[in-house]
Parts: structure tokens; sequence; C-alpha cells
């Protein structure tokens, strides 16, 4: 019984390492950079102080935010969402298209602290157009980390 396992291991190992050079030849054909950057699987840095740093318990972090995909109505008002807790309490910026944004007379940012670590913002949009479609961001930072979270925005036209 041993024997079987052992072999069925050997040959998997031995599958899996040639389908491994296989897909490493072609996948290079499609790779535009030379490298891959990327957090480890396990999601812990290498040396501890990295670690330790960048997840920082009290970090800036969103807890809550409005839904990734959105559509709305030309002329009916948009409301964008963002929770964020840390400790010292986060600051919140509003971004559309990659651009910091501010309050105007159709564009309102609303923030409310709530307790010592949290704040809560609101971005409304009343009333909206086409020029209002895009990417949307809220970005949530303090000294120890930034957290960002990112609503896609169409409009729909509606006939009555």
């Amino acid at each position: 019984m041993k024997v079987r396992i052992f072999l069925f291991v050997a040959a998997f190992l031995i599958f899996q390492s040639q389908f491994a050079l296989a897909r490493r030849g072609r996948a290079r054909a499609r790779t535009k950079s030379k490298f891959q950057i990327g957090l480890p699987i396990t999601g812990k840095y290498r040396d501890p102080e990295s670690d330790q740093y960048y997840n920082n318990h009290n970090g800036a972090k969103i807890t809550l935010s409005s839904h990734f995909d959105y559509e709305y109505v030309l002329g009916h008002k948009i409301a964008f969402l963002c929770v964020a807790r840390g400790n010292p309490r986060p600051h919140i910026t509003w971004f559309k298209d990659g651009s910091e944004i501010f309050s105007h007379q159709y564009l309102n940012i609303h923030e409310w602290t709530v307790g010592n670590d949290q704040i809560k913002s609101k971005l409304e949009i009343d009333p909206a157009t086409q020029m209002d479609a895009g990417v949307y961001e809220c970005t949530a930072d303090n000294m120890y980390s930034i957290d960002r979270r990112s609503f896609k925005t169409d409009f729909s036209i509606v006939f009555d």
C-alpha cells in the first residue's frame, strides 16, 4: 500500500514539474514586464519589521463602503458612503478618475466622526449628469496605512 502511494505521489510530482515547465515557457512570451510583484501567499512579509509596519492594527481600514458597480439615473442623486477606522482617526479623501474632488454647487462631501477612531464620509451628487460617470474612489489614511475602495458608475436613461 505504501509503495502504491509513493509511486502515485512521484508520478504526480513529475507531471506537475513537466506541466509547470511547459506553462512557464508560454507565460513568458505573453508577459510584458520582467518582474512579477505581489504579496506572498501567506499575507505576511519576509522580515518582521515590514510585516509589523504594513499590518499595523492601528492602521486605517475601510470597514464599510458603497457597492462597486453603480448605475444611476440622469437627473437623480448619486450617493457614495465610506466608513473607516484607525488610531489616530483616518482622513478620507475622494477621487474621480484619479483626480481629487472637492465640494461644489452640485457635489457635496459630508463627514462625521464616530468615537475616537472612526470617521464616516458621504459623497452626494445632485442632480447627476452624463459627466458624472466614471470611477470614484475613497481613500482612508493615517500615519500607519492607506486603504482605498473604488466605485464604478455609469448612467441610464429612464423613459416615462
